[in-house]
């Protein structure tokens, strides 16, 4: 059965919008393209009239996750009456530590995207300087020298202190981590520029 073109292309974003989801939690090589054909509702036949290959398909998902993560991040800021500790409360949260699916790529994905080609770290590295800019935007006023390098700091603080906190098995450890870490990136926020 042929299907018209606005199908195609709506199973097209179903299978992005599943595979982001499913590669966030089981990885990459961790699930098959029968099994994420069939996470969208769709048999793993059609795969390859909408994808040249699965690697197209992680950076496609790749991509979506990193902008879903961004919007996030600025959605709460938006709202929150401290747009900056908003960030910090939703990331460094024990919530956003079970979002194995839907929370951060960086988190659930990087030390597979580490090992990927160029071609597909492509949308982590587009992903992290989005999400460097959102911080960057957020740290109290200062010079821009030195907003870069709190929201690197504090990027990386989170999303270790989130990947730490998702391997201990003590869920008291893992509470822990991320208390210390959100008191650590309220500090680095309220430094002054270094010399």
């Amino acid at each position: 059965m042929r299907v018209s073109r606005a199908q195609a292309e709506a199973n097209r974003e179903t299978v992005i919008n599943v595979a982001s989801r499913l590669f966030r939690e089981r990885g990459f090589d961790g699930i098959g393209l029968k099994d994420l054909m069939k996470g969208a509702g769709l048999t793993q036949g059609g795969f390859y009239k909408q994808f040249e290959s699965k690697d197209d398909l992680v950076a496609l998902a790749s991509r979506r996750a990193m902008e879903s993560a961004t919007r996030r991040w600025s959605s709460v800021a938006a709202s929150s009456p401290d747009p900056l500790q908003g960030v910090i409360d939703l990331y460094l949260s024990a919530g956003h530590r079970g979002e194995t699916g839907d929370g951060c790529p960086l988190v659930a994905l990087g030390s597979d995207a580490a090992r990927q080609s160029a071609d597909l770290r492509k949308p982590f590295q587009d992903g992290i300087k989005a999400h460097l800019q959102v911080l960057e935007e957020l740290m109290p006023a200062s010079d821009h020298d030195d907003a870069s390098r709190k929201a690197m700091t504090m990027l990386a603080l989170m999303v270790g202190a989130v990947t730490l906190s998702r391997i201990v098995t003590d869920e008291n450890l893992a509470d822990r981590l991320l208390k210390a870490a959100a008191a650590e990136a309220k500090r680095v926020a309220a430094m002054e520029p270094a010399e």
